[in-house]
């Protein structure tokens, strides 16, 4: 499904209610598989979830997880520490394409029975489930941080827990701690001092009701209309002060584009200050990849120039967002450097019309671009890759008095 994306609306005010955060219900969802005593609400409603509660009640051999890339790296640990079960874990062709040799050889390291199916570093892989005793494991830290929480989430239920040495310089520490935190919640003991994180073993966890915050990365599609807006007053749920979640920076990161943030009875309410733009931005999101394609396109409908860096894990996601980021802005007439892992914007003033984004089968190719309809007409190809984290986006978009028509 393609939409023709529109939005003359200059001021902005409504009440969206967000699902929970994707990462936050993939990690609970592990530990629940391991710990079934445990309850979780607020459960994000994203593809990514779906498939992955889907993988962890299948009894069968052949796994597909489709595009989920939280759930092949967790699942690999998980099914490599399922003693007796024997596994194909499979997904889309762009998962085939995505690495999985560096988790697969740690936890190989750690006597994990694991073969690969078809090319050597990729899925599909087969795993044997076996029990495991090995009490360390070491990691390059600059790898994907869902590599290292996928062996923190299975190590509680190892005989005698696990201590991860990362080696080098730590690149995702947000989402490591976050891993952290929801072990702790759920009565887990573990530390992360300097490049060491030790977890200890846990035979049971008491009974208890975990809530999930909703998904901040969401949040970042209204942070992006408040401050492409005239001005904007929208109220999100359900948001903490005390966030677990890297892209909660948002709120900082926004107040330069004239964006307020007020917390309000779990609730977060952004306003928007009319006129206010800065004149350059300039980010290091190495702790907040996924909002990168929302601050570039911010700074597009702005024409304000910006300079991204620590992007380096964006060339490894749904798709080369860097690349695609550069191909999609360019049709608007404005001009795009990239390198491996940084992107710098230099806007035009006005907008190429009739223009088509494509969106890779990436969720958020579709999401970070919607916001330019305030600008520009447009359209957004295979609109429906949104329902990867957010099913409910458009429908929340037409709140805002956005007309969407299919083409």
């Amino acid at each position: 499904m393609n939409l023709e994306i529109s939005n003359s609306q200059e001021n902005l005010s409504a009440n969206i209610n967000i699902t929970g955060s994707k990462s936050e219900s993939n990690r609970l969802l592990i530990l629940q598989a391991l710990f079934p005593n445990l309850k979780i609400s607020n459960l994000s409603n994203s593809d990514d979830t779906h498939y992955l509660q889907k993988a962890l009640k299948s009894e069968g051999e052949l796994i597909d997880i489709h595009h989920a890339g939280t759930a092949m790296r967790f699942l690999t640990a998980y099914f490599a520490t399922l003693e007796g079960r024997e596994v194909v874990l499979t997904g889309s062709k762009r998962m085939k394409e995505r690495p999985v040799k560096l988790l697969v050889d740690a936890l190989k390291t750690m006597g994990a029975d694991i073969s690969y199916e078809k090319n050597e570093g990729y899925p599909p892989i087969r795993i044997k489930g076996k029990k495991i005793t090995a009490k360390t494991v070491s990691l390059e830290a600059n790898i994907s941080s869902q590599y290292i929480s996928a062996l923190m989430l299975v190590a509680p239920s190892l005989p005698n827990g696990l201590e991860i040495n990362l080696q080098g310089e730590i690149t995702s520490t947000p989402y490591i701690k976050m891993t952290l935190e929801l072990l702790q919640r759920a009565g887990v003991r573990g530390v992360f001092e300097g490049n060491t994180i030790k977890i200890e073993p846990a035979k049971q966890l008491k009974d208890q009701s975990l809530a999930v915050e909703s998904d901040w990365s969401s949040a970042s599609y209204y942070y992006s209309l408040a401050a492409i807006s005239e001005s904007a007053e929208l109220k999100l749920s359900t948001y903490r002060e005390t966030s677990l979640q890297g892209d909660s920076c948002l709120s900082n990161i926004y107040k330069q584009f004239g964006v307020s943030t007020k917390f309000e009875d779990n609730h977060i309410i952004l306003s928007k200050k009319p006129g206010t733009k800065p004149k350059h931005i300039k980010e290091n999101l190495q702790n907040s990849p996924d909002i990168a394609q929302t601050i570039a396109v911010t700074c597009l409908a702005l024409e304000v120039p910006c300079y991204l860096t620590g992007l380096h894990t964006l060339k490894i996601k749904e798709t080369d967002r860097l690349e695609a980021l550069k191909a999609e802005i360019e049709k608007f007439g404005s001009q795009v450097e990239i390198t491996q892992d940084s992107l710098e914007l230099f806007p035009k003033k006005d907008f190429e019309e009739n223009v088509s984004v494509a969106t890779y089968n990436d969720h958020r190719m579709a999401m970070a671009f919607a916001p330019l309809g305030l600008k520009v007409p447009f359209k957004i190809e295979d609109a429906e890759v949104v329902s990867k984290s957010y099913p409910g986006f458009w429908e929340d978009f037409e709140k805002l008095n956005f007309k969407l028509r299919k083409c």
